[in-house]
């Protein structure tokens, strides 16, 4: 056994026991299975909020985007950073809520927002749908980098089958506990990774960051400029515009949300976390690199650019640990995931079928979900193909229909009905559905269009008819009410 797979697999057991020991002392129940029982401070919160940006699709993508897509990459840390920003005064409003109400998941906030079980049950299924391909992609990263560090010994399906044991048995057992307690040895890991390699490969091979990219102009100067059309600025705009509305609707973050302990630790957060997002660009330097040192890589297999650039350039110990830190960003975000899908899930469908349902038994009912969406991710993550890259690309498509709905509760009064949400969300996942499958553009339709107007994220596409939808259905409905009204007035009058 190698001194690379020793690392990994010490690593691997430290956070099934950090998982698993987190329970200790909790008398765990829903609201201390999905919440933590809102007990989480500033820096538990951090923790699981940066576990959102450092996923295995950042550490393997992120470089890979920087190799194969170039200054598009830069994407990332745009709609995070914004993401940032707009929660210092949005999620405040969200968690006070949520607390008075003694409300644990997103689909229990639609429903109580609009006094609606179908909404939540709507809620629940879309969250569900947009996380499945998540999860599955942190099973799938996570089989790539083992394998890959591991120098082969395993097998890439075999890293995501032990993978998906491992966390589905700690969050089983401790819920949102063991996720918060694995990500403090995932955050340090990642901490010490990220910046080793983003300032040891390029003083290595080009003596620093500006030669790098010297280096990069002189190759393939076109990766340092958006494209003029495709991955170009309207894209950029309209990606970034997308993504941070959507990053606090995905529901692993929103319930993350709900964990925290008070208002002042969720804007401490807002603050602060920007600056770990600038970890970011050291990924992208990697990515840069490998432009120049290891070029060729076709496809899918830009992702793989940093394992490959490390590999040439470390010892295998090192490699163990760039490994470890990668395992982790699968684990910590993957199990976060789970947990949000089966409590709104069990809270959406079990507790409305079985009202009287106790505590223990919608605990029973969540943790059997957790195993039904491990394997259902697994199998996703083993047959999905290109089926995976699609609903990939669906799924902040789709959880951010919810978008619309959100901020109209958000004001002292809502101006939309829960018809108008429903419609407006149906009508928006359509869209998204039917343009991500069929891989129509606006030019099919009207082929004149410019490029600035063609490239915008279909995402962006779907929500602007969403809230068409949205506020037309709504206005409807408060015309036919106040119709009927007058007639109940008149006929009162009458008799």
């Amino acid at each position: 056994m190698n001194v690379a797979l020793v690392i990994i697999f010490a690593s691997l057991i430290l956070a099934l026991y950090l998982g698993i020991q987190a329970k200790r002392g909790k008398d765990m129940d829903m609201e201390q299975f999905a919440v933590g029982g809102r007990g989480f401070g500033t820096l538990f919160v951090f923790l699981l909020i940066a576990g959102e940006i450092y996923t295995t699709f950042t550490f393997l993508g992120g470089s890979g985007w920087a190799y194969s897509k170039g200054a598009a990459a830069y994407y990332v840390p745009a709609y995070i950073f914004l993401a940032y920003v707009l929660s210092y005064w949005l999620v405040p409003k969200i968690w006070r809520y949520a607390k008075d109400n003694s409300i644990i998941s997103q689909p229990d906030y639609f429903a109580a927002k609009f006094n609606s079980k179908a909404m939540g049950m709507i809620v629940a299924v879309l969250g569900s749908l947009a996380l499945v391909p998540y999860i599955s992609i942190q099973l799938k990263g996570l089989g790539i980098i083992v394998s890959e560090a591991s120098y082969g010994v395993i097998p890439p399906i075999a890293a995501s089958v032990i993978g998906t044991v491992v966390v589905t048995t700690y969050v089983m057992i401790s819920g949102i506990h063991g996720s918060a307690w694995t990500a403090i040895i995932k955050d340090f890991l990642i901490l010490v990774v990220v910046i080793f390699l983003g300032l040891y490969i390029p003083f290595h091979y080009f003596g620093g960051i500006k030669p790098m990219f010297e280096s990069v102009q002189s190759v393939k100067p076109e990766m340092l400029t958006l494209a003029d059309q495709g991955l170009s600025q309207s894209w950029f705009i309209s990606t970034v515009l997308l993504n941070a509305i959507g990053f606090y609707l995905l529901p692993q973050t929103f319930m993350v949300v709900l964990s925290s302990k008070g208002e002042k630790t969720l804007r401490k957060n807002a603050i602060v976390l920007p600056l770990y997002t600038l970890l970011l660009l050291f990924i992208f330097f990697i990515g840069f690199s490998a432009i120049v040192q290891i070029p060729g890589l076709q496809g899918a297999d830009g992702d793989l650019s940093l394992l490959r650039l490390s590999i040439e350039t470390f010892d295998p110990w090192i490699i163990g640990v760039i490994g470890a830190a990668g395992l982790l960003t699968a684990l910590v975000p993957a199990s976060v995931m789970l947990m949000a899908a089966s409590v709104g899930l069990t809270n959406s469908f079990y507790k409305v079928i079985v009202p009287k349902a106790s505590e223990q038994q919608l605990l029973v009912v969540s943790r059997i979900i957790i195993i039904s969406l491990s394997i259902i991710a697994l199998i996703v993550t083993i047959t999905g193909g290109e089926a995976l890259a699609i609903l990939n690309i669906m799924s902040y498509s789709l959880i951010t229909q919810l978008a619309p709905a959100l901020f109209f509760t958000l004001s002292k009064k809502n101006h939309i009905n829960k018809a108008g949400a429903i419609a407006g969300i149906i009508t928006g996942v359509m869209v998204v559905a039917y343009i991500t499958i069929s891989g129509v553009k606006l030019t099919t339709f009207w082929p004149g269009v410019p490029h600035v107007i063609n490239d915008i994220s279909t995402g962006v596409i779907a929500l602007i008819m969403n809230l068409i939808v949205t506020i037309l259905v709504s206005l409807l409905g408060k015309s036919k009410a106040t119709l009927n009204l007058k007639k109940v007035k008149d006929a009162s009058r009458v008799s």
